[in-house]
């Protein structure tokens, strides 16, 4: 199920590349960007469908609404941006004329987490997850590779629920070895088997996750690791059968510690079948300036400091 191959698409490419494929055939689809049709590679789509395309400038919360109008009149919009602002400045908008209102609108929120790792706070995305898992009937979704996110987006297109889609910037390697994978929203994978602890990422950070946990495997422990493609819907039943079987779990991610995916699955095993759980993630503070990966290795959160965690958690 897994590779480990050089990639060099990031999944906001691959995002639109198959939103244009898809729109081709389905004149219903409308891309709505403000002043980022280059940060999420919507120039393609724009050259192509222009009469499925909007632009509005950099006014985040005038595209939300626009979309929660598209939707209501029986479009499939996705509004396409930097996740800093569709979660932050428009916030107001997607609770209210998304959520709230039941339009299914896809919001696509690329270079997300710190994917901006040099300018700092104002542009990270760290409290998306937490805020949107308040909203009832928002689904949130982190795919984890080119393939997966592949495949949501033709899931995506007909999908009857408001959607924040979470991408980072820059390219990352692939988990999945082609997009023949078995996919769906709110049903997490399962990429490594194992009974001794379970390790459960979700988006960027699953291959490192992957990562560790074949290193765990090289040492003799028998590390489970699971795919949390979706924050909500939740899937409780592979974490419940997680904290059964392997009796002590880690949760990976790159938001912050608080009300992201160590929150639900703490939420579940806490009710259900109650565990020792490690939350990665970052701290509650202003995140270090640096790449991505300077950041991921800082708190941890990359393969190396997995595989530690999980060494002295053991």
């Amino acid at each position: 199920m897994s590779a480990e191959n050089t990639n060099t698409i990031p999944c906001r490419k691959m995002f639109t590349d198959t939103l244009v494929e898809l729109a081709r055939l389905d004149r219903d689809i409308v891309a709505v960007t403000t002043d980022a049709r280059g940060s999420v590679t919507l120039d393609s789509f724009a050259k192509e469908l222009p009469e499925q395309f909007v632009e509005l400038g950099i006014a985040e919360q005038n595209a939300v609404g626009v979309g929660a109008g598209l939707a209501s009149a029986g479009k499939k919009p996705f509004v396409c941006g930097p996740a800093c602002f569709y979660v932050a400045r428009s916030l107001e908008q997607v609770k209210v004329d998304v959520a709230y209102s039941g339009n299914p609108v896809k919001i696509l929120g690329v270079s997300g987490g710190v994917s901006y790792g040099a300018l700092g706070f104002s542009h990270h995305s760290l409290h998306d997850i937490a805020v949107l898992r308040t909203f009832p009937g928002m689904h949130i979704v982190l795919p984890c590779d080119i393939y997966e996110t592949k495949k949501l987006v033709q899931e995506l297109v007909n999908y009857p629920f408001p959607v924040y889609i979470r991408v980072g910037r820059n390219a990352v390697p692939n988990v999945y070895e082609n997009e023949n994978i078995e996919y769906k929203i709110g049903k997490a994978n399962l990429l490594l088997e194992g009974n001794d602890l379970t390790i459960i990422g979700t988006g960027e950070m699953v291959y490192h996750c992957l990562q560790a946990g074949k290193k765990l495997h090289a040492q003799g422990i028998k590390a489970r690791v699971i795919d949390m493609h979706t924050l909500k819907p939740f899937d409780k039943e592979i974490v419940e059968k997680a904290a059964r079987e392997t009796g002590r779990i880690i949760t990976v991610e790159e938001h912050s510690i608080f009300g992201g995916l160590g929150s639900a699955v703490t939420e579940i095993v806490s009710q259900v079948n109650p565990v020792p759980v490690r939350i990665l993630g970052i701290p509650d503070e202003y995140a270090v300036h640096g790449t991505p990966l300077q950041i991921f290795h800082h708190y941890g959160i990359d393969s190396d400091g997995i595989f530690e965690t999980a060494l002295k958690f053991i």
